[in-house]
């Protein structure tokens, strides 16, 4: 495939979504709807290095297809990282940016006719919010899904409320989140145990193993040990799909 030519996007809104984490609310002015398909990306090139790839971020869309041209991204400021620091530090209300996507084939299958385990941590979270509000507005059939999320304490916590909530307008749902570093009302520990339970308890019930997609969205070292975990759990290779964070 073809890759899309850059254009540019207009930064309408910067939220605080927690201490460390902004939401960016990007418009492109030259199209009138910005098309995507839930779980893509887009790459930004930002004025931070000589070498053109050097200055590449991608960041997944965070928002879901609604028809204008106005999309989001959730990007955490990592200590040291030079795209994450020249956004908060020089991007406002107003700014520009250079841009290309949607990119990326990290989507939902065409029909979903086995259970569906989102897991991530950190921002992983992004591309499953916009599945989820996805399904939920175009009434898409599913088996059970659930959306595994692994953060450090409770401040650290991503669209909480709002993905409470979701669990009562998308059936047989499940957002599960869970703090490593902080107990809670909630699961504590990370995030392998839960899905290891809820699939060992499903087997218990049924008497074989559920059939399942699992996709991954979050830091390397969560990702490699998840893609082990399942595998020793019986699941094929293919049943696994990942977007990698770092």
């Amino acid at each position: 495939m073809a890759l899309q030519p850059w254009q540019t996007g207009i930064v309408t809104r910067i939220e605080n979504a927690t201490y460390n984490t902004r939401r960016f609310f990007i418009q492109v002015p030259a199209l009138q709807t910005f098309d995507f398909i839930p779980g893509q990306f887009v790459t930004l090139d930002l004025p931070i290095h000589d070498k053109p790839n050097k200055r590449w971020r991608s960041y997944s869309i965070a928002s879901w297809p609604d028809g204008s041209n106005i999309f989001e991204l959730l990007i955490v400021q990592l200590p040291g990282g030079l795209g994450s620091t020249y956004l908060f530090e020089n991007i406002t209300e107003g700014s520009s940016l250079v841009l290309r996507g949607p990119q990326g084939v990290f989507n939902l299958p065409p029909v979903i006719d086995k259970d569906l385990f989102f897991i991530c941590t950190g921002t992983g979270i992004a591309p499953f919010r916009s599945m989820l509000h996805y399904i939920q507005l175009h009434n898409i059939p599913h088996q059970n899904i659930y959306l595994l999320f692994g953060t450090r304490t409770r401040q650290d916590l991503l669209y909480h409320q709002e993905l409470m909530e979701l669990q009562q307008h998308i059936t047989d749902f499940q957002y599960i989140p869970t703090l490593s570093r902080e107990n809670w009302e909630g699961c504590c520990g990370y995030v392998h145990p839960v899905y290891e339970n809820l699939i060992r308890q499903r087997q218990k019930d049924t008497g074989s193993l559920p059939p399942a997609l699992f996709y991954l969205c979050g830091w390397k070292a969560m990702i490699d040990e998840a893609k082990q975990k399942i595998l020793e759990l019986g699941y094929d290779r293919k049943a696994i799909h990942l977007e990698l964070y770092g």
